[in-house]
Formats: structure tokens, sequence, C-alpha cells
């Protein structure tokens, strides 16, 4: 376990957020590597990966019930020195790990069909998102011991052994790409089936890869059978922290179906512009996502421990980070984004289309960074609800104009991306608010500081 109760606050943050960085880069090729090779197949196979890529959102929605809950009470739990504590949140989060792959796996198989025939621009994209969805699922369903892992690591301050294991997987998949996609060496392309194929046998590895390290390495958060038998009690202290954050991410899972479905229309050279375009952003954002993810266990140990001038000083020097490195990629984007965009594809209309919502949407890369910062804070702090409330105010303002705007014969894509713009917006005014009103109640109110961070004590190790 590493303290980060000690210790500049800055230096606890960058320590984290460094490695982070670099794993969640790793992370993001896999992403990147599959798109490179598919978007070799045309149009309706980049829309086709894009389209089924959001399901990512979804998934991502219950591995952040998973992961922030997990990290967020072991690092609060390291705070106080509550090993025992520590350690059954650990195989708790393992037990729930293996419920959720079970139900990711049923309704993926279950609803993939419908799903890709709701969003898809024609016959072919539906054809290539289903077929990705249908290989893809099996690692989608590994990726929750990922997190359970990862995340405890995380909450006690510790985050090379995740990283290496990312690295090592996106170099496995780095390789099996252009074997399963294009066929190199074998002469047998699988198209976006070997995509899928490839993610998926390289996330097994990297579990199998993690559990060797905390059999053999791990001391402070290790593996106990006796633990792992479901306790009602642990599974709810680790849904009132993770579920509104979940929600957060099912929400973006909304937002970018409404988008995918209300470009349609415009074909899949329209929606193949947007999936470069959304996954470029998300590549881009690493570095401050990087932060984000280290704020919490740092904020967190030192809520647990009771620092809260400590906890405050996080926050500022988080947001001060996020906006300097928001704003770099602001310019970037306004500058050439035509470069980022044309790495991936020679399609003109593609890289058109790409180009221009990066341009816009980049005008919300600070707005974006606030809203980063002020979530992994609620994390820290235990109370995730406000987050999702402030996410949930792009149900009104995106949602439901972005659906009007369909109706109307005027209507072009640029509008869409406009409407996004003023609602993150929004969205980052309402999350600054909400945390300001949740630290002072947190870390001002008298007799309210030490111990908040959670409903009530938490329970003993054998306790259900």
């Amino acid at each position: 376990m590493r303290d980060l109760t000690e210790g500049p606050i800055a230096g606890n943050i960058m320590r984290m957020a460094v490695p982070i960085a670099i794993g969640m880069v790793f992370q993001t090729m896999y992403y990147l590597v599959d798109l490179y090779f598919v978007a070799q197949l045309g149009d309706a196979a980049i829309a086709g990966l894009g389209s089924a890529g959001n399901v990512q959102f979804l998934v991502m929605a219950i591995t952040q019930v998973l992961g922030v809950g997990t990290m967020a009470l072991i690092a609060q739990a390291s705070g106080r020195k509550d090993r025992i504590d520590a350690n059954l949140i650990f195989n708790q989060s393992l037990a729930l790990a293996a419920v959720c792959a079970v139900i990711t796996l049923v309704g993926g198989y279950t609803l993939t069909g419908w799903y890709m025939s709701t969003l898809g621009a024609d016959a072919d994209t539906v054809a290539a998102g289903t077929t990705y969805l249908f290989w893809f699922l099996p690692g989608l369903g590994l990726q929750f011991a990922m997190i359970s892992m990862g995340s405890a690591l995380r909450g006690t301050g510790i985050v090379t052994p995740t990283i290496v294991v990312q690295v090592l997987s996106v170099l496995l998949n780095a390789i099996l790409s252009p074997i399963m996609v294009a066929g190199w060496g074998t002469g047998r392309p699988l198209g976006v089936a070997g995509a899928g194929i490839s993610t998926t046998i390289s996330v097994a590895v990297g579990v199998v890869l993690m559990s060797v390290y905390f059999v053999r390495l791990e001391r402070y958060v290790v593996f106990d059978p006796t633990m792992m038998r479901p306790r009602v009690g642990a599974w709810k202290r680790i849904l009132a922290v993770g579920l509104p954050p979940g929600g957060e991410f099912a929400l973006m899972f909304v937002y970018m179906g409404v988008i995918y479905w209300t470009i349609r229309d415009f074909g899949p050279t329209a929606q193949a512009g947007f999936g470069v375009g959304s996954r470029v952003m998300q590549a881009i954002f690493l570095p401050a996502m990087a932060i984000a993810f280290a704020t919490a266990p740092v904020a967190g140990q030192n809520m647990g421990a009771g620092h809260h001038d400590r906890v405050r000083e996080t926050f500022r020097t988080a947001v001060s980070a996020l906006s300097a490195i928001m704003l770099t990629l602001t310019l970037l984007c306004q500058y050439r984004p035509d470069a980022l965009i044309g790495f991936f594809t020679d399609d003109p209309e593609v890289i058109a289309t790409g180009s221009e919502f990066l341009r816009i949407i980049s005008w919300n890369f600070v707005a974006s960074g606030v809203i980063f910062t002020c979530s992994g804070m609620f994390q820290a702090l235990g109370n995730t609800v406000p987050a999702l409330l402030a996410s949930a105010t792009r149900l009104v303002t995106f949602v439901i104009p972005a659906v009007w705007l369909t109706t109307q014969s005027w209507f072009e894509l640029r509008y869409l991306w406009y409407a996004s713009v003023a609602t993150v917006a929004v969205q980052a005014v309402v999350a600054w608010w909400m945390l300001s009103t949740e630290l002072t109640k947190k870390l001002d109110a008298s007799g309210r500081g030490r111990g908040s961070a959670v409903s009530g004590d938490p329970p003993s190790a054998n306790q259900p």
C-alpha cells in the first residue's frame, strides 16, 4: 500500500496520474488498433464498429459501479489503516464481477440483433456491427475481473502492476489485429470478426496476468475464498458508492445512442465520421482522465484519515491541471482536426465530418475537465449521487433538443455538435455547484468530517 495522506498533494497526484495515463493510452490502443485495420474495410465497417462500440459505454456503466465502489471504499479503508475491511471489499467485488460478467454475456447475445438494427444506417452496417459484437462480448465480460483487481490496487495507491498488464495486453492485441482482421501471415482475413476476437483474447490474457500478480506478489489486498461468499452488507456499500457513476456511463450510452440514431439518415459516411471523431476525442482525453482517476484515491485516503484541508487542496490542484491540459487539447483540435481524423481514413467525406465534429466539440473540453475533476472528488467523498444528477441534466438539455432537431427541414450535423457544447457547459456549472455544497457538508459541518464519507461505519469483516 502507498500512503497518500502524507507528502505534497501535487506530487501524489502526478505519481499516480503518469502511470495511469500510460495505461489508459495503451488501453485505448485496443480500439484504435482495431479501428485502423477495420477502416481499411470501408465506411460500413467503420460505422458498424462505431455503433457496436457504443455498447462499451453501457458495459463501462456496470464496470464503473464495480470499480468506483471498490476503489473508493478501499481507499478510505486504507486511509483508516483498516486492512480487514479493505480485503472484505476486494473479495466481495470479485464476487460481483462474476455476476456482472454473466449478465453482460446473456444480455449482450440476446439484444445485439435488435440494438444494431435500431442504430445501423444500412444493412451492411448492421451486419458488421453484429459480427463485431458477437466476438467482442466475451472480452467485455472478462473486463469485470480486471476492473475489480485494478480498482483495488488503485485504492491502495498502487497502479504500476495494472499498467504493466495493460501494456502487455495491448501489445498482444496489436500483434493479433493485423493477423485476424487483415489476414497477415495467414492469408485468411476475418474482417470485423477478427477485431473482436483479437481484443477478447488480449483481455483474457490480461486477466490471467493480473491473477498471477495477486497470487504471487500482492500482500495488502489478497484473494480470500472465505470472504468471497456473498455478503449483502458489503454489496450494499459497494453499490451505494458505485451505482451513481455507473448511471453516468449509462447516460453516456443513451447520449451516444441518440446521436447515432439522429444521424443515421445521413448515411454510413456520417456515422463513420462521427465514429472516428469520437474515438479520437476519447484518446486525446486520456491525460485529463488520468488526473481525474488519480484524484479519487488521493482525496479518498485523506478523507478516510480525516485530513480535510488536504481534500480541498486535492480538488484545487486537480482542477487547475485538468483545465490547462484541456485548453491545450482545444487548441490542437482547432488547428488541425483533419490530421487527427486522416490518420484512420482517407475518405474525404469521413474526414470532413470527423474534422467538423472535433473542431466544434473541442470548445467544451475545459468544461469536460471540470466535470471529470468533480466526478473524482464525489467518489472520494463517498457520495456519487450529485455527479449523476449533474450528468442527468443532459437528458433535458441535449436529448430532447436533439430529437426535435431531427424533425426540422433545416437540420444539419453541426447543430447537434453545438447543442452538445452548450449542454456540457451547463453540466459543468451544475457539477461545480454541487461539489461546493458537498464539500461544505462533509468537511465543514461540525462533527461530520471523520468517518462520514460512507453511510455509517464500515461493518466488521465477519458481519454479513
